[in-house]
C-alpha cells in the first residue's frame, strides 16, 4: 500500500506567518512515514516559532529511532507553560505510519483525529499518559492497523472552532460537523486524493466564518492508504548503444504511466519500436518547445530546457500562467506516487553548447535535484536509475 499524505494550511487573517507547523519525512528503506502537526499558542511569529520548534524536535527524535512515546514525553515536559493562560505553548499530533498499515499516533492538546474506514468513522481505543511535570497535560496514544482505502484526518483547532459565535453554529463547526462534511465529500468521490481533501477542509473552515476570514490558523493533514500511482520517465540515451532496444522494450512494457524527456530519447524509442513521433512545431509556449505525441506514451517533451523549468516550478511554484511543456511534466509528476527515472548516461555534447543559457545544468544534476524536491517537498517515492 502507498501512504498518500498532504497538508493544507491557512494563516489567521491579518498575520504574515503560520501559527501551525506541519512536517513529514518518508523513509523508503523502512517503508515508513512520519508526520507531525503542531499548533503554537496564539498566532503570528511567536506561534510559528513555538510550533516549528515542537514539530522539529518530534520529527528528529522519531526519525532517529527514539520511542515515539518517550519522545513525546520529553518534548511535552520541555515545552513551557503560558504564565497568563496556564496552558501549553504548543500542542501536537504525531503519526508514524508503516506501509503494511501499522500506525502509531500520539496526540496532546490537538483535536482528536478522525479515522474513516469503509465510509464510516471508527473511534479507536487509546491509552492516556499524564505528564509527570504538568497536571493539565495528557497524551493520548493509539495503535492502529489500517487497510486499503482507510484515511486519517488531523487538524488544528482552527478547523473545529471555525464559526464560533455564528448564530447558526454557536459552538463552531466542531468535530461532529467536520465528520459529517468529510463523509459527504468522500461519498461523492471515494478516490479523492489527500491534497484535495485537505484543501476542502481548510476552505470549509474558512467559509464557516461569518465574514469568511480565518479567526485562527487553520491546518488539515490527510493520510490515505491506497494503491500507488506509478510513473516511469525515460530521459537521455543509454551509455551502451547496443542496449538501446533492451531499454526501449523495458520502458514500453512497464505498467506505469510513461513520459519521455528529450528529443534524442524520443527518437530512440521511435527507432527501436517503430512508433512515429508527431511534433507540433506551432505549439511552443514561451521559450519551451511544444509537447510531442507518441502512441502508447502519456507525455513526450524536450529534454534539458523542459526539465530545468520543471525543477523551477516544483521548487518555487508556477510563475507563468501558460500551460507549457514544463507545466505538463510537473502535473504528470505530482499526480504520481512512485516515480522512477531511467537516466541515460551517454554524454550529449549539446549540453555544453556555449550559446545555451548559463543556468542549464547537465541532465544528471537536474534529475538529482528534481528527485530530492519530489521526496522532501512533495513526499513522493523516487528511484533514479542510470543506464
Amino acid at each position: 500500500m502507498f501512504i498518500d499524505i498532504d497538508c493544507a494550511q491557512e494563516k489567521k487573517y491579518g498575520q504574515n506567518a503560520y501559527g501551525d507547523c506541519f512536517m513529514s519525512k518518508r523513509d523508503p528503506v523502512k517503508g515508513e512515514l512520519i508526520a507531525v502537526l503542531s499548533d503554537g499558542l496564539g498566532s503570528g511569529i511567536k506561534a510559528n516559532i513555538l510550533a516549528s520548534m515542537t514539530a522539529t524536535m518530534l520529527l528528529k527524535f522519531v526519525e532517529a529511532g527514539r520511542s515515539i512515546k518517550r519522545t513525546c514525553e520529553v518534548v511535552m515536559n520541555a515545552l513551557p507553560v503560558c504564565q497568563v493562560r496556564k496552558i501549553s505553548y504548543s500542542t501536537f499530533s504525531v503519526a508514524v505510519c508503516s506501509e503494511d498499515g501499522a500506525v502509531k499516533i500520539v496526540e496532546e492538546g490537538n483535536p482528536q483525529f478522525i479515522y474513516i474506514s469503509d465510509g464510516r468513522v471508527i473511534e479507536p481505543e487509546f491509552t492516556v499518559i499524564d505528564s509527570e511535570t504538568f497536571k493539565n497535560r495528557h497524551m493520548h496514544i493509539y495503535k492502529l492497523n489500517l487497510k486499503l482505502n482507510d484515511r486519517l484526518i488531523f487538524c488544528s483547532d482552527g478547523v473545529t472552532q471555525a464559526g464560533l459565535g455564528n448564530p447558526e453554529l454557536k459552538l463552531g463547526l466542531r468535530r461532529s460537523g467536520l465528520i459529517k462534511c468529510l463523509l459527504e465529500r468522500i461519498n461523492q468521490d471515494p478516490n479523492v486524493p489527500s491534497n484535495e481533501l485537505s484543501n476542502y477542509v481548510v476552505k470549509l473552515a474558512k467559509n464557516t466564518e461569518v465574514d469568511r476570514k480565518a479567526k485562527d490558523d487553520i491546518s488539515c493533514c490527510v493520510i490515505h492508504y491506497r494503491e500507488p500511482r506509478k510513473a516511469l520517465i525515460f530521459t537521455g540515451p543509454p551509455y551502451h548503444m547496443e542496449k538501446d532496444r533492451d531499454y526501449a522494450l523495458e520502458f514500453w512494457n512497464s505498467e506505469s504511466k510513461k513520459a519521455i524527456c528529450g528529443g534524442t530519447t524520443a527518437n530512440l524509442i521511435s527507432r527501436e519500436l517503430n512508433i512515429p513521433v508527431k511534433c507540433d512545431i506551432t505549439g511552443s509556449v514561451g521559450k519551451l518547445p511544444a509537447v510531442s505525441k507518441m502512441e502508447g506514451i502519456d507525455l513526450v517533451t524536450e529534454g534539458i530546457l523542459t526539465l530545468t523549468r520543471a525543477v523551477d516550478y516544483l521548487e518555487n511554484g508556477f510563475k507563468e500562467k501558460e500551460k507549457n511543456a514544463a507545466y505538463e511534466l510537473v502535473n504528470f509528476l505530482l499526480t504520481s506516487d512512485c516515480i522512477e527515472f531511467m537516466v541515460g548516461a551517454k554524454l550529449n555534447q549539446a549540453h555544453y553548447d556555449p550559446n545555451l543559457p548559463v543556468e542549464i545544468e547537465i541532465r544528471k544534476n537536474i534529475i538529482k535535484k528534481m528527485a530530492k524536491i519530489l521526496e522532501d517537498k512533495y513526499i513522493k517515492k523516487v528511484i533514479v536509475r542510470y543506464i
